[in-house]
């Protein structure tokens, strides 16, 4: 039997908050019997989305808070205002170990300020990165970071490495999980100072499958399992792929609309696209760990529907269920000589 896991939602973050949230999480307890989830928010909103669910009262409860951090506050406010926002309070219940890890799709910045804040970092972690996994050929790519640290010394991009490596080899089960570091070309006198100097204390690492530098056609070919950045070019390289996904959908969408030949194929297209589209779905993949944190801390993007959120909550368990946290320390203590 799967050793139960608790998990804290922050229902008041996101773009479309807990009208979609809710449903969401009432929906993963039925995919996941040892989930016991603990809603956080106000209570004039969530209560009556929960007065008609039919859900054990032992796998659910609601933790209500107050105040709502929104997507315009500045990071640094939220340390010295809104005490009972529902963002602080999850977090907060991760820290005194009423659960296991946490969600929220609100503020990007305010998220990692009072995660820092509240939970404290790793030892021999600097900062926190965010870390996300793409789908790339045949098999998922984790990237950090991905936004939080946006200039970063060689010692940092070394930290990602570390905490990439940890991370990817929980979540895929794969224990050797290939690192580069995302560079402008393949060769050693390639990139700027500081990627040159992480990739000569990756070289000496041997806690580390270090595999060179990899560009960025290289990433999506599958070259590494892990790519290192910092969080500058990463939320770049996010946000391009995004980008681009969604142009070649719509330039498909439009070429089909002006054919009446692949209009009448668009069945038979479809049914036969019906795996890959699945595998390149972004909600499939909603869901990015605050990875150097003393406890599991996942941000989902603020747009996500029903489906992404589920997508979290599933990621979210997974990131729990392999301490990340503490697999992390270990190959960080492993590492130590390099840092």
């Amino acid at each position: 039997m799967s050793t139960s896991i608790r998990i804290a939602i922050d229902v008041m973050g996101g773009d479309r908050g807990p009208r979609c949230i809710v449903p969401a999480a009432l929906r993963s307890l039925s995919l996941y019997p040892f989930l016991h989830i603990t809603l956080v928010g106000a209570a004039d909103i969530v209560e009556p989305l929960l007065s008609s669910a039919a859900v054990d009262s032992d796998r659910l409860s609601f933790r209500p808070a107050r105040e709502q951090i929104l997507a315009d506050d500045p990071p640094a406010s939220v340390l010295r205002g809104k005490r009972d926002a529902s963002m602080r309070v999850a977090l907060e219940l991760v820290r005194d170990g009423q659960v296991d890890g946490c969600l929220s799709a609100g503020n990007t910045g305010a998220l990692m300020v009072l995660a820092r804040a509240v939970l404290g970092t790793l030892e021999g972690i600097r900062r926190p990165a965010i870390m996300a996994a793409l789908p790339v050929s045949g098999r998922l790519c984790h990237v950090l970071d991905l936004g939080a640290n946006v200039d970063c010394p060689a010692e940092q991009l070394v930290e990602f490495a570390i905490m990439g490596a940890a991370a990817a080899a929980e979540l895929s089960g794969n224990p050797a999980p290939r690192v580069g570091l995302l560079n402008i070309g393949s060769e050693t006198h390639k990139g700027n100072r500081q990627v040159r100097q992480a990739a000569a204390l990756l070289q000496v690492c041997p806690a580390i499958n270090y595999v060179g530098s990899v560009e960025g056609d290289g990433l999506f070919r599958g070259e590494a399992d892990v790519v290192v950045c910092d969080g500058f070019v990463g939320n770049v390289l996010l946000k391009a792929s995004e980008g681009v996904a969604g142009y070649l959908q719509a330039e498909l969408r439009s070429a089909v609309a002006d054919s009446w030949l692949l209009r009448w194929l668009a069945p038979l297209v479809l049914h036969a696209t019906r795996r890959t589209r699945e595998r390149h779905d972004p909600a499939r993949y909603n869901g990015a760990s605050l990875l150097g944190l003393r406890g599991v801390v996942m941000k989902s993007h603020g747009s996500a529907d029903e489906e992404a959120i589920l997508a979290a909550i599933g990621h979210t368990l997974k990131a729990c269920q392999a301490r990340l946290p503490e697999r992390i320390a270990g190959r960080v203590r492993e590492c130590g000589a390099v840092l």
